[in-house]
């Protein structure tokens, strides 16, 4: 009998486009599908197929965690194929809650992921062994925390169990693993176990919206959301909040230009007051040097009050010359018609009335 060769996907070896979608089923190899031990997933065999594990989840708010979990599912094994389920909104919101993001925005997170291959829209809430023999899966991939719902304390506890009959030994039962970057893991039966990231959930991103509901709201409804669309109904109080807010920064911001005016009135009036102070000392050496006792304004106004003293002066006749005696030969000329006689004034009104009297008398003789 010819055996028929495996046809199964391999893995993406480029990173230029997303991952596809299953249709029906991705793997439409008609080889036998023998399952896989831990041992034989662990070396890489069969080296005509890859080892194909599953994951599912929700993938709301598509996080670090939920990439990480996806890495350490896809490095466990070499040559391994993830294909990752996620459960449609119907199903999402009668089992756990109401999503943020709606089923196709979830798809779409998962599809460009780099370390998923394949993505399984609609995926079921609980894995049947008819599901698992329809899409050839190896191993699933989950956090070995039990996951409690849809009444069951741990909806992957058959999982976990699915294959330890089918282990020869307690060895290949519980097979410890160590992949690069990665921690050990312990894989029993076709359930392999990934580890948490710590921090960050998409509960903890929920609640850090919820608690800070009132800055996300009035930052949305600025930049052109509406009340409706934001289902706010006391619009009026988060615009009046919003005022409050733009107010606090202008204050914030007046006081900062204020604190840099000061700061540079302060560096000014430095400058100015050393200036202030040179020039200051320069004008009063300037002044003692004109106005001081042996300044410069004082020696001039010496020579000037010499000189106009010098001036108004008469000159002294020189020693040589004869001395003016009148010559007996010639007479006085005799006092002008006009001439005023000298005569002191008067030291009473007597001796005034006396003196116009005997210039009446010697006008008189002249006529």
């Amino acid at each position: 009998m010819e055996e028929l060769e495996h046809t199964c996907p391999l893995p993406r070896t480029t990173l230029t486009e997303p991952a596809i979608f299953t249709t029906e089923t991705s793997c439409e190899c008609q080889a036998p599908h023998e399952k896989l031990t831990v041992e034989q997933a662990r070396l890489g065999t069969p080296v005509d197929r890859p080892v194909r594990i599953y994951a599912d989840g929700i993938f709301d708010l598509f996080h670090s965690g939920h990439a990480r979990a996806l890495m350490q599912a896809k490095n466990l094994f070499p040559n391994a194929y993830l294909i990752v389920g996620v459960c449609s909104d119907d199903l999402t919101h009668k089992f756990k809650g109401f999503t943020v993001m709606t089923e196709d925005e979830r798809y779409e997170a998962l599809r460009h992921c780099r370390y998923v291959d394949e993505v399984l829209r609609d995926a079921p809430w609980t894995l049947t062994q008819e599901f698992l023999e329809k899409h050839k899966i190896d191993f699933v991939a989950h956090d070995d925390i039990p996951y409690s719902s849809a009444g069951s304390e741990d909806v992957y506890k058959h999982i976990k169990e699915a294959g330890k009959e089918k282990q020869s030994s307690l060895k290949s039962m519980h097979m410890f693993l160590f992949r690069p970057g990665l921690t050990y893991v312990s894989v029993s039966g076709m359930f392999v176990p990934t580890k948490r990231t710590e921090g960050i959930s998409t509960s903890d991103l929920i609640t850090r919206i919820v608690r800070d509901y009132d800055v996300y709201a009035r930052r949305n409804l600025q930049r052109g959301y509406t009340a409706k669309e934001l289902n706010v109904s006391y619009i009026n109080k988060y615009r009046l909040q919003n005022q409050v807010d733009r107010m606090k920064e202008k204050v914030r911001t007046v006081e900062e230009k204020s604190k840099h005016f000061v700061y540079r009135v302060e560096e000014k009036s430095h400058d100015l007051i050393q200036k202030w102070e040179e020039k200051s000392r320069e004008f009063i050496g300037n002044f003692l040097e004109l106005f001081g006792p042996d300044g410069t304004w004082k020696q001039m106004f010496q020579e000037r009050s010499g000189r106009m003293i010098q001036a108004l002066s008469p000159h002294g006749s020189p020693s040589s010359s004869p001395p003016r005696d009148f010559s007996p030969s010639r007479s006085p000329s005799p006092p002008s018609r006009w001439a005023m006689p000298r005569t002191s004034p008067p030291s009473s009104p007597k001796g005034a009335s006396a003196s116009i009297s005997s210039m009446s008398e010697g006008d008189e003789d002249e006529k």
